[in-house]
This record gives structure tokens, sequence and C-alpha cells, in this order.
């Protein structure tokens, strides 16, 4: 058993923006709210999945819509709890654990918040292993785990409970209602027993997010590079080091949509990397070919100081580099393809892992936009 002090929390921001791959939200803002909730309500407690009992009944929480607006209009954390007790009365079930749905940027740090205003422990686990921009592109999904009932809450305290016939549907139905509670919503759905989270989702991932931010802030105190240190942790791979030189970004249907163009420096000079993201970067195309796709993560950081980058802050004459790193070996499945594949997301692309890429050791993978 351990706790989740103040201590902690810069760590987990620094690691959830790294395994945010580019989405998930500002960790930082994330920071700052587990922050006030941690210091009025005090630490809260991580228990390692193994430990939940078989009969608990967790409820992970989740905030819903672009991440450009969330940076104007900061998750209410009153809102989630009150999406959290909105699911109980229509279940007649309270939450006994709360855990993350993705471990990526601000998604990693609310269920902290809402653990300690509710007083229940948090899960050392999530269920992605990184960020993904719709509902039914988790784990559990593949497990036949439903994400309803769910329950959406807003700034407002207007609640929704909605009942899906699945996933896909869950995903539809609640982005509509998210857009009309301003393309910001918070979210309590997923619920499942321990019995049920064990084979389902990504376990240490809260431990993971804490020793990569580590990490970096050691790599920087000792003056050593802090990409290399994200590289060890993640087993990954430099794809590029450049400078940003064209941006065009939009949001639409509640997304974030990217479209990147890098030039390179130093080693990389001459070549160009393309990286295309809806909330979280999904492929990266250098020079027409393709060296990493979804659902392995493509992370953006700050050359010099390993500070990861979200696809809202990425910003023209930026220094960075890319980092390729595998991801669930689950996603790699059949299933998990057809639900996180580059095809899923309309990329005329078949996956190929990235560290065959990398090494040049994968075939021919020419780069293709969307369908």
């Amino acid at each position: 058993m351990r706790c989740i002090t103040e201590d902690q929390l810069e760590d987990i921001a620094i690691g959830a923006g790294i395994l945010g791959t580019g989405g998930g939200g500002d960790p930082g803002l994330g920071m700052l709210i587990a922050r006030t909730a941690i210091r009025q309500y005090g630490p809260v407690q991580v228990v390692e999945l193994s430990d939940v009992p078989d009969d608990a009944l967790i409820v992970p929480v989740v905030a819903m819509g672009a991440p450009t607006v969330a940076n104007e209009k900061l998750p209410s954390l009153e809102a989630m709890t009150l999406a959290v007790k909105a699911l109980a009365s229509r279940t007649g079930a309270s939450a006994t654990h709360t855990m993350a749905i993705e471990i990526g940027g601000i998604a990693a740090l609310l269920p902290i918040a809402a653990a300690a205003e509710l007083g229940i422990p948090v899960i050392d686990g999530d269920m992605m292993g990184r960020a993904f921009p719709e509902l039914q592109m988790v784990l559990p999904s593949l497990f036949g785990i439903p994400a309803s009932p769910l329950a959406m809450a807003d700034e407002w305290g207007n609640t929704v409970v909605l009942e899906c016939r699945d996933n896909r549907h869950a995903e539809r139905l609640a982005r509509a209602v998210c857009v009309e509670m301003g393309s910001s919503a918070l979210m309590a759905l997923y619920s499942m027993s321990g019995a049920q989270a064990r084979p389902a989702v990504v376990s240490q991932s809260l431990l993971l997010a804490e020793r990569l931010g580590a990490a970096v802030r050691a790599a920087r105190a000792a003056h050593t590079d802090p990409v290399d240190a994200i590289v060890g942790q993640l087993r990954g791979h430099r794809l590029f080091l450049g400078k940003v030189t064209d941006l065009v970004r939009r949001t639409e249907g509640g997304f974030a949509r990217l479209e990147a163009r890098l030039d390179g420096v130093a080693a990389d000079e001459g070549a160009m990397l393309r990286i295309s993201s809806q909330n979280e970067h999904l492929v990266a195309v250098r020079d027409e070919r393709v060296v990493a796709t979804t659902p392995d993560l493509i992370i953006v950081v700050d050359s010099q100081t390993g500070e990861p980058i979200t696809t809202e802050a990425l910003r023209y004459g930026a220094r960075v580099t890319v980092i390729g790193a595998p991801c669930d070996p689950r996603y790699r499945s059949t299933a998990g393809l057809a639900v996180v594949g580059p095809r899923a997301f309309g990329y005329a692309i078949d996956f190929q892992p990235v560290e065959l890429l990398a090494l040049g050791l994968a075939g021919d993978a020419p780069g293709q936009g969307p369908r």
C-alpha cells in the first residue's frame, strides 16, 4: 500500500504528458486540480490491481472534449464527483475504487483528485497505457465490458445518464452531449468489478508515469540527456530530431485535429517528418515512409528539457524530438487493431510495430493520408 501526496504529482504529470502521445489534455492543469484536492482532503491511497477484491466496484472517471477547450474552460472537480454520484443513483451501487481511463495528460491526474474528494482509493492502472480520443478505444472493450450506464456532468450542474447498445454508440451519443455541454464534460463510466478489471486493464501505469517524470527530472539535474531517459524507460526509439515548420490545426466534432511538419536538424538535416493527430498523434511519416502509427506511442518532447508537448501546445519553431514506443501488446491483436489501428482512424496504412519500422526491418509502408 502506498499513498499519493503532493510530492509525487509533478513527476506523475511529466510522465502522463509523455504517455499521453500529445493528447489527454494538459497534465499541468490536472496536477493543480489534484494538488488542491489533496490539500483539502488528504493523501490518496493507491491500490495495486492484484490487491483489489473481486467484488469491488471500480468506477473510472475522465474528462471528455477537445483539449483546446479544456485549456480555457478548466475541468470541474465538483462536476466529476457529481457524475460519480449520478451513476451511483442510477445503479444503486457506490464506487469502492476509481481509476484512470487513460494514463495520458490530465486524465491521469483527475482520478487522483476524485479519489481524494470521494474518500476512496485509486487503482495503480488505467485502461489504455497511453491516451486515445474515443470512448470505445479502451482495452476493456476487447473484453466485452460495457461503457454504459455512463454519467456525464458539466460545470452548471447538469447531469445526463446514458444507457447505450454498445461502446461505439456510447462514444457517439456521449460526444453529442459533450458538444452541447460546451465541448467539455466530466464522466463516470466503464464500471467493473475487481475480477473483471484484472485481465482487462494496464497495471502499474501510475507508477510508470511517476518513474518517467522522476527520470526526466534526474537527467536535467545531472545535465544528461532527458530524451535518453525517456527512451530507456519505454524501450522506445528516437524517430526524428527537428524543428516545427508548419502547423494546420482545427477543432472539429469535439476533437483537436493537427497536421504538423517538422524539418530535420543535426543528424536528421535534410529530412522531413509529418505527424497527423486527432487529440493524440496517430501517424508519423518521414520522407513519405511511415515510421510509426497508432496504437504504438508517438511522443513529441522538447529536445533539451524532455518536457512533453501536447497537440495543442505544439508551436512553430519548436525544436523537438519524436520518440516511438511499443503499445500494450493487447492492442496489437486483430481485435485491438480493428479498434485503434491506423485504418480505424481512416488511414490507408497497415500497422507495423515501431521497433521494426525504426530498425528498418519492416516491409514497405508508404504513407497515405485519410481516406
